[in-house]
């Protein structure tokens, strides 16, 4: 179960990390700016992924 779940994370981590440069590039963030923002979508979906193994695993 976790190694799916695990497998299953990094695709999702991968894509958004494509979308957010997707959404750096769109909105002509400034270069200095984008470490940034990539670092605060990162921790808020990671938060969000471990929460969600930590639904699953008690429901």
């Amino acid at each position: 179960m976790i190694s799916i779940f695990i497998i299953f994370s990094v695709f999702i981590l991968y894509f958004i990390n494509q979308m957010t440069n997707s959404l750096c590039l769109q909105k002509e963030i400034p270069e200095e700016r984008q470490p940034k923002v990539f670092r605060t979508i990162n921790i808020l979906i990671t938060i969000l992924l471990i929460s969600s193994y930590i639904e699953i695993l008690y429901a």
